[in-house]
């Protein structure tokens, strides 16, 4: 059985991940804050191992569980609820840093990054997560850990947070808002169901372990891109909503990336196969979501 320890879990993708790994019969580490709420970690609690890194060193840590064969990090900040240059930055590059430091000095394998397909430049969000990979690149060159930088698109499903594109435009839709304001939406992204990306996640870690190669980047994605109106407009014609939808009625931001879609070729290579396409994914989003509006 490998042991894993794993940030973020608490939250959407984490917890998915978390669930996964417990059923693929890993021993799971997961980091928390003291205030994260563990709803999601509900079903698997009396099997995993909670921590409150508010409450122990990295040390201490790692000394306690013994030696731990991956990192798997997927905590974030986005920046969205008017945290700090500081706070964003601890969270997403000084945070997993010391993470990575301690354990490079103390045997682990393998540490997967979940970093972003978006441009650096773009917010502080995507900037703090590039440098966090630099810092990986850096560390992977003294050949004692592996670091995988996943360049993870635009994720979806069920109970993520309300605040989530994908979540906001579905529910809006399934409660009949009478209209919604949107961009243009021309801008193309690469949506991939929540199922989807758990699954990369498991065949990363067991097929790069043992990799040649200390520095690995790799994308996570559908392969596919569609505009943010085709997304909008298949969910709207899937919940058979009465919103009105305001294309246009939205300028796009600074910046703003019109068209992103992951190069799955090396993915697929070692096994992993997309399960869900838009349809089928926004299908089976929209059936689990209708029953908590």
């Amino acid at each position: 059985m490998k042991k894993i320890l794993l940030t973020g879990a608490t939250g959407f993708l984490g917890s998915h991940l978390a669930k996964a790994l417990i059923h693929n019969g890993y021993d799971v580490i997961a980091l928390k804050r003291k205030f994260s709420s563990l709803q999601r970690l509900e079903s698997i609690l009396e099997i995993i191992n909670v921590v409150d890194i508010d409450d122990i060193s990295l040390d201490s840590l790692f000394c306690n569980f013994g030696k731990i064969d991956a990192i798997i990090h997927v905590a974030t900040c986005y920046g969205r609820q008017n945290e700090s240059v500081a706070e964003v930055f601890n969270a997403n590059t000084h945070f997993p840093l010391r993470l990575l430091e301690a354990g490079s000095r103390l045997g682990v394998e393998l540490f997967l990054n979940t970093d972003t397909a978006l441009d650096m430049n773009l917010n502080m969000y995507a900037l703090s997560k590039h440098q966090f990979s630099q810092w990986g690149k850096l560390f992977s060159k003294n050949k004692k850990i592996r670091f995988v930088n996943i360049r993870l698109e635009h994720f979806y499903g069920p109970d993520d947070k309300t605040s989530s594109f994908p979540v906001y435009i579905v529910n809006s839709l399934i409660k009949n808002i009478p209209e919604l304001n949107l961009t243009q939406g021309e801008q193309k992204r690469d949506f991939i169901y929540i199922d989807d990306v758990v699954s990369a996640y498991l065949v990363l870690m067991e097929s790069l372990c043992t990799a040649d190669k200390f520095f690995i980047e790799i994308d996570v994605g559908s392969g596919a891109s569609v505009s943010i109106r085709k997304f909008v407009e298949m969910a709207h014609q899937i919940v058979k909503s009465s919103t009105k939808l305001n294309f246009g009625a939205i300028p796009y931001r600074d910046g703003e990336l019109m068209r992103s879609r992951a190069n799955t070729s090396e993915l697929i290579s070692l096994g992993w196969r997309c399960r869900y396409d838009l349809a089928s994914g926004l299908n089976k989003m929209i059936r689990l979501e209708r029953g908590k509006v």
